[in-house]
C-alpha cells in the first residue's frame, strides 16, 4: 500500500493513503500517535507493517513551529534534496523554492522520537485518502460508504500545481489508482475489492480529506490549513466526527459533517467558501466529468456497487 501509517495510545491504528505532495508524511508525524510509517506498508490478517524503515518529507515552508517532528528530524545522516542556503551560511532557508516546490529530507524511522518499534502496528479503524484538490471543489473532510471508498481508491486522484514539475503552469488533474498505480501489479478493482472486503469485515472509517485550495481553485482560493486539517483528522481518530449530522454533496455524494471540533463550519461545505456559487457548481461540474472519463478504462471490471459511487452531475 502506498500510504503512510501511525498507531494511537490505545492501539488504533489509522493509514493515509495519498500521492506526492499529498500529506502523507506531515499528517502521520502526529506527536500524540506513534509512527509506524510514511509510505510504503503491507496489510496481513492481524495488522499492517512498514517496508521502508526510513521517511522522505517535503521541506518547503518547513518549521520547527508548524512540523516540529520532522523539523526534529534533519540531523546528522539526513539527506536534504534541492534546498537552498541563507546566503554565505551554511542554514538551510526552507522558504527558498527557486529549484523546485519539491524539496525533500529523507531520514531514518527512528529519528521521530515517537516511531513504533517495531513498525507493526493493529488492524486500522480509520483510513485517510488525502488528496490536494487544487480545484477548490472536494470538501475538506467527508465520509465515504464502501462503494464511495473503492470508487476512490481505484480513481487516485490529486492536482498538482504550479512549481511541483517541470511546465506545470496551472492545476493538473493526476489520477494513479489505489494512490500508487506503478506499484500495482492486478488490477484496480482486485484491490479495490480487498479493501471492501476489509472495511466490512473490520468495521472500518475511510474519510476523503482535500489539503488542498478553498474558496477558489489555486491562484484564486487559498489553501486549506493545517491546523484545520489536522483538526479534522484529530477529530475523525477520536470519534467525534461520529456524532455529528451530515449532508450528502450534490455531486459527489460524499457525506460532509456539518460541524467539526476545531474547524469553522462554513470551512466543511466547500461550495459556501465561494464566492460566485454558479462558478463553484461549474467547477465541480468539469471536476466530475474527469472522473468519470478516467474511470472508463476500469468500468468493464467494476462491479455495481462501485459504479453506482460515480460522481453525479447536476439536473
Amino acid at each position: 500500500m502506498h500510504c503512510s501509517a501511525n498507531q494511537g495510545t490505545k492501539g488504533d491504528t489509522a493509514i493515509f493513503f495519498g500521492l506526492s505532495g499529498t500529506g502523507k508524511t506531515t499528517l502521520s508525524a502526529d506527536p500524540q500517535r506513534k509512527l509506524i510509517g510514511d509510505d510504503e506498508h503491507g496489510w496481513t490478517e492481524s495488522g499492517v507493517f512498514n517496508f521502508e524503515g526510513g521517511c522522505y518529507a517535503k521541506t518547503i515552508d518547513l518549521s520547527a513551529e508548524k512540523e516540529p517532528q520532522i523539523f526534529a528530524a534533519i540531523q546528522d545522516g539526513a539527506l536534504l534534496e534541492n534546498v537552498m542556503f541563507h546566503g554565505n551560511t551554511n542554514s538551510v532557508d526552507y522558504t527558498d523554492g527557486s529549484i523546485t516546490e519539491n524539496t525533500r529530507v529523507s531520514y531514518p524511522l527512528h529519528y521521530i522520537d515517537n516511531a513504533l518499534e517495531p513498525s507493526i502496528g493493529n488492524i486500522p479503524k480509520n483510513i485517510f485518502f488525502l488528496t490536494c484538490d487544487a480545484y477548490g471543489v472536494l470538501p475538506p473532510v467527508s465520509k465515504l460508504t464502501p462503494g464511495q471508498a473503492m470508487y476512490q481508491f481505484m480513481s487516485g486522484y490529486t492536482a498538482k500545481v504550479a512549481g511541483t514539475e517541470a511546465g506545470i503552469t496551472e492545476p493538473k488533474s493526476t489520477f494513479s489508482a489505489c494512490f500508487g498505480a506503478p506499484f500495482m501489479p492486478l488490477h484496480p478493482a482486485q484491490y479495490a475489492k480487498m479493501l471492501g472486503e476489509k472495511m466490512r469485515a473490520h468495521k472500518v472509517n475511510v474519510w476523503m480529506i482535500n489539503t488542498g485550495w478553498t474558496g477558489g481553485a489555486y491562484g484564486t482560493g487559498q489553501r486549506i490549513k493545517l491546523a484545520f486539517t489536522r483538526a479534522m483528522i484529530t477529530a475523525a481518530l477520536a470519534g467525534e466526527l461520529d456524532k455529528v449530522a451530515y449532508r450528502e454533496h450534490d455531486i459527489f455524494g460524499v457525506a460532509i459533517p456539518e460541524s467539526c471540533p476545531g474547524v469553522p463550519d462554513e470551512l466543511l461545505d466547500p461550495k459556501h467558501t465561494w464566492t460566485d456559487k454558479n462558478a463553484y457548481d461549474k467547477q465541480a461540474a468539469d471536476l466530475a466529468a474527469q472522473f468519470v472519463r478516467n474511470f472508463e478504462k476500469y468500468a468493464d471490471k467494476a462491479d455495481r456497487e462501485i459504479l453506482d459511487a460515480a460522481p453525479r452531475p447536476l439536473q
